[in-house]
């Protein structure tokens, strides 16, 4: 097991490049303590045949009434192979599509992406992770920690970086362990230089930018930059509504202005804080890359049909046009700040991506210790409300069994008189 790890480890730590050989890639990932099934296992059981469940819910379905969470809960528990997994995946489904829908349990979520983990189908946890609607899969933070932290140790960063999209649309990086690891995945992403489509890029920049403000050091900041940044190079290419649809993100034009905002914020701060050269790189990079699209995009005007030009102004507004015309200003702007910071010794010289293994080799050990002590009195709790259930479908069927023949004995009281 421990050669595994570390075979895992190693290959990670090879597939991102510019991390520096000093660095231990152990600490940039949960702990054996944090990820071990024994709390989990050692929990009260409720064994079932699964295929006796599956033909009650069946039959339920057919007859038009709701399952209980109780059913889909046991069934989810009691898989013990890939194929089964698949069969969960069924019920999990018409299990979100009926009356009962909202009743989907916590640790039923919890306890689908570790079976899925267990047998080998983690495509199937991310795909109902991000298909969350259809099948009410929402889980918590430490749920999240250990899919995402999975994806890291194989060094899958862009699985891992689809998993944090999802952690930044349910705006849950309250956990500073999901914003270590939510951090680690997506420096170690970016770092691969992937190219990305624009939507790629509106999510990988609202997850640096959700994520980088839990954090006000170096690391957070950078991430703000990025992230800002990223936005509003979707905002100058598509306009502000292809930012902001669907992302729980501030309604307001100017992401460009914010990225520049990090960077007059940090010139002006006090403290040791600074800025990822590699990221200013970066910044610089995309308003260089914007400035020749605008250049081409104006010098093409000319040329362009009548109803291309139609379909531009169709999706952008005269309050983006304003808004790219503000480009020049912000690549002035930007060279300007670049030389102060630089002058203040307050460019870093540390890489984006060293500098959040850094911090999670300082941070991520004490993070860990207070999640697990709630994830073993949440367990404790989710073993209480389950036994509780199981205690009031007990009663509810002997009650239903008890009115059931004193019906009969009614009738046979009716028909002997």
């Amino acid at each position: 097991m421990a050669a595994s790890v570390w075979k895992r480890c190693v290959t990670a730590a090879v597939k991102v490049k510019c991390l520096s050989p000093s660095l231990s890639a152990r600490r940039w990932m949960l702990s054996a303590a944090y990820t071990d099934t024994k709390v989990w296992e050692a929990r009260e059981k409720d064994p079932h045949n699964l295929a006796l469940l599956a033909a009650t819910m069946d039959r339920t379905y057919d007859r038009n009434l709701p399952v209980s969470s109780l059913t889909v809960s046991r069934f989810v528990d009691n898989i013990s192979s890939r194929e089964e997994v698949d069969q969960a995946e069924y019920y999990l489904y018409k299990f979100r599509h009926s009356p009962n829908c909202w009743y989907l349990r916590d640790w039923t979520v919890h306890s689908w992406i570790r079976q899925c983990l267990k047998y080998g189908a983690r495509e199937k946890a991310l795909h109902t992770v991000k298909n969350k609607v259809q099948y009410g899969i929402f889980p918590d933070d430490f749920t999240f920690n250990l899919l995402i932290d999975s994806y890291i140790k194989d060094g899958d960063f862009k699985s891992a970086c689809s998993v944090v999209e999802e952690v930044m649309l349910q705006e849950a990086f309250d956990c500073p362990a999901t914003q270590i690891l939510s951090l680690s995945a997506l420096a170690s992403y970016r770092a691969m230089r992937p190219q990305l489509t624009v939507s790629e890029e509106r999510a990988l920049g609202a997850s640096l930018l959700i994520c980088g403000l839990q954090q006000d050091n170096t690391v957070g900041l950078s991430a703000q930059l990025l992230g800002n940044a990223l936005l509003g190079k979707v905002e100058m290419l598509e306009g502000i509504h292809a930012v902001f649809r669907g992302m729980p993100l501030f309604w307001g034009r100017g992401y460009l202005g914010r990225a520049l905002a990090v960077m007059e914020g940090v010139a002006a701060a006090s403290g040791d804080v600074k800025l990822s050269k590699d990221t200013l790189d970066y910044v610089n990079d995309l308003l260089q890359e914007l400035s020749s699209t605008s250049d081409s995009d104006s010098s093409g005007a000319e040329s362009a049909g009548e109803e291309e030009e139609e379909k531009k102004e169709d999706a952008k507004d005269e309050d983006d046009q304003a808004e790219q015309a503000k480009l020049a200003q912000y690549v002035s702007r930007f060279q300007e700040l670049s030389s102060q910071l630089e002058s203040q010794g307050k460019v870093d010289s540390a890489s984006f991506q060293a500098s959040v293994v850094a911090l999670a080799q300082q941070n991520l050990a004490a993070a860990e210790k207070p999640d697990l002590e709630q994830y073993l009195s949440r367990v404790q709790a989710w073993g209480a409300e389950n036994m509780q259930l199981i205690k009031r479908e007990k009663e509810m069927r002997e009650k239903a069994e008890q009115e059931k023949q004193e019906r009969l004995a009614a009738k046979a009281a009716a028909q002997q008189a």
